[in-house]
C-alpha cells in the first residue's frame, strides 16, 4: 500500500486543533458539535482553495466523501455517532482521500484499544467481546440488545479519531 507523504504543517496542526478539541469535547459531553466539524470541513475546502497545502479542492471534497463512506456503515449499525462520521469526513477535507483512508486504519487501531480499556474498566470485557462478534457476524442484528442504556458500553471515540487522523497526516 502506498503511504501517502506528510502534510504540511498548516494541515498538521489543523488537524491536531481540530481533532484535540472534538477529543475534549466528545469525552466531556459525549457529543461532537456540528459547529466543529463544519469548522473543519470549511478550513480543509478554504486551504485547498487557496492553495496553502498541497490538497486541490477536489482532493479535499473527495476525503470528505471518502471519510463519510468509511464511517456511515458503522453507524448506520449503530457502532458510532453520527458526530463521529461527521467528524471523520471534515477531517477527511484536510487529509485527501488517501490520507484519510490510511486515518481510517489508525483510527479503527486507535478505537479497539479504547473500546478495550473502557471494558476492562468497567469490567465487562467479556461480554463487550461477545456482543461484538455478534455485531459482525450478524450484521447488527443485536444493536438495540448493545443500546440498551443500562448495556454501559458507550465511549468517546472522537479521540481514536484525533488520533488515527494525526498519524497518517504525519505521514506514517
Amino acid at each position: 500500500m502506498l503511504l501517502p507523504a506528510p502534510s504540511n504543517s498548516l494541515v498538521i496542526a489543523a488537524v491536531a486543533g481540530s481533532g484535540g478539541a472534538s477529543a475534549a469535547l466528545d469525552l466531556r459531553t459525549r457529543r461532537v458539535p456540528n459547529w466543529l466539524t463544519l469548522g473543519t470541513t470549511a478550513l480543509g475546502m478554504t486551504l485547498a482553495a487557496t492553495h496553502l497545502t498541497d490538497r486541490s479542492i477536489a482532493a479535499a471534497l473527495g476525503g470528505f466523501a471518502v471519510g463519510l463512506l468509511l464511517m456511515l456503515p458503522g453507524h448506520l449499525m449503530g457502532a458510532t455517532g453520527a458526530g463521529d462520521v461527521k467528524l471523520f469526513a471534515a477531517v477527511g477535507s484536510l487529509l485527501g482521500p488517501a490520507g484519510i483512508a490510511v486515518a481510517f486504519v489508525y483510527t479503527a487501531i486507535f478505537g479497539g484499544v479504547l473500546a478495550l480499556a473502557a471494558a476492562v474498566l468497567r469490567g465487562r470485557l467479556h461480554v463487550t467481546l461477545q456482543e461484538t462478534a455478534t455485531l459482525v457476524v450478524t450484521g447488527g442484528a443485536n444493536v438495540a440488545r448493545i443500546e440498551r442504556p443500562s448495556a454501559n458500553n458507550r465511549f468517546a471515540y472522537a479521540p481514536a479519531i484525533a488520533l488515527g487522523a494525526l498519524v497518517s497526516a504525519l505521514g506514517f
